[in-house]
């Protein structure tokens, strides 16, 4: 039987995730059976294996978020897929080498993908651009500020950004990332320090950004909300910081600035398929052309998913962490 992740409690990884045999039905009516390829370990995953995400599953459970893997069989009565299709499944329990997805829930990729590059596609390319998409028009020029721009949200920002004309001012911890982000198409990088409320207009050349994504919260995205022209958006996706935001009566009152949140689950379960489609067909056809690219800094086999989760851990990366479903 093929091996599978098993979350038995929420807790520390080496205290509740294991691996073991799991029978994998026939696929049934509407229903395609996958051979999981290669699956990354994402915030998110970690959230749920503490048991703090914003949606848990019941234990025991397999789990993973997204990854890619190719259609080994499909249902009576599924049209519009086939074998050997290279295909990103849009359910959760993607820590596995075999899996029953709803033929309706499976995203086909056009042609062969780098597979560690499409398993990383689902989640946070999508949120980019979901992000960059779905809050202010942009025009040709314009500028988007973000914190936490080292994450794999961020670097897909600010690839996607370059890619349609956008400029990017990225905030970071560390000012080693600052050289290696503008090598990856960031404009201008700074690290938390600098005081956006007073650099803006050297930094942007006299331009306020229009946009705002924020994954850290507290200090860190009022510093992003002091840097925005009046009328724009701030877009909280995580709160890495644990910190809740505090925004000054001014910045709504007289900068009339918007607040708003984005979840990339709440998004795909409203979304309307074709715009599903529509955006991951464009994200693939990025990766195609080498204008989206995530590092990977290691990738384990799925009997070493605590080794894996543990490795995601550490700040010191030069990349994703991935499991490597096909060995």
């Amino acid at each position: 039987m093929p091996l599978a992740s098993r979350l038995n409690s929420f807790g520390a990884a080496q205290e509740s995730l294991t691996t073991a045999e799991v029978a994998v039905p026939d696929p049934g009516p509407g229903e395609v059976l996958i051979g999981m390829m290669a699956a990354p370990v994402n915030p998110a995953d970690i959230n749920v294996i503490e048991g703090t995400y914003g949606d848990l599953p019941k234990l025991p459970a397999t789990i993973g978020n997204e990854g890619v893997g190719r259609i080994l069989a499909v249902g009576p009565g599924v049209r519009n897929l086939e074998a050997g299709q290279m295909v990103l499944p849009m359910t959760f329990g993607t820590w596995c080498a075999r899996m029953v997805a709803p033929a309706s829930s499976v995203i086909p990729l056009p042609g062969e993908l780098d597979r560690f590059q499409a398993a990383m596609l689902t989640v946070n390319p999508a949120t980019a651009w979901r992000m960059l998409h779905d809050f202010v028009k942009l025009q040709p020029g314009d500028w988007i500020v973000q914190n936490a721009a080292n994450s794999g949200v961020g670097r897909s920002v600010i690839q996607l950004a370059r890619a349609l004309g956008w400029k990017t001012l990225n905030v970071v911890r560390r000012e080693s990332l600052c050289g290696e982000l503008q090598s990856a198409g960031a404009d201008v990088v700074v690290t938390e320090e600098c005081d956006l409320r007073k650099e803006w207009r050297t930094l942007c050349g006299g331009g306020r950004p229009k946009l705002a994504l924020n994954a850290v919260g507290g200090p860190s995205a009022l510093n992003l909300a002091n840097s925005l022209a009046a009328g724009s958006t701030m877009v909280t996706y995580g709160a890495m910081s644990k910190q809740a935001l505090k925004i000054p009566n001014g910045l709504l009152i007289f900068q009339g600035l918007r607040f708003q949140g984005f979840w990339l689950k709440r998004w795909r379960e409203n979304a309307e398929e074709s715009v599903r489609r529509e955006t991951y067909a464009a994200l693939a056809e990025h990766l195609g052309k080498g204008t989206l690219f995530t590092p990977v800094h290691a990738s384990f086999p799925l009997d070493r998913v605590v080794e894996a989760v543990l490795a995601a851990q550490q700040d010191e990366r030069g990349g994703k962490i991935l499991l490597d479903l096909s060995v």
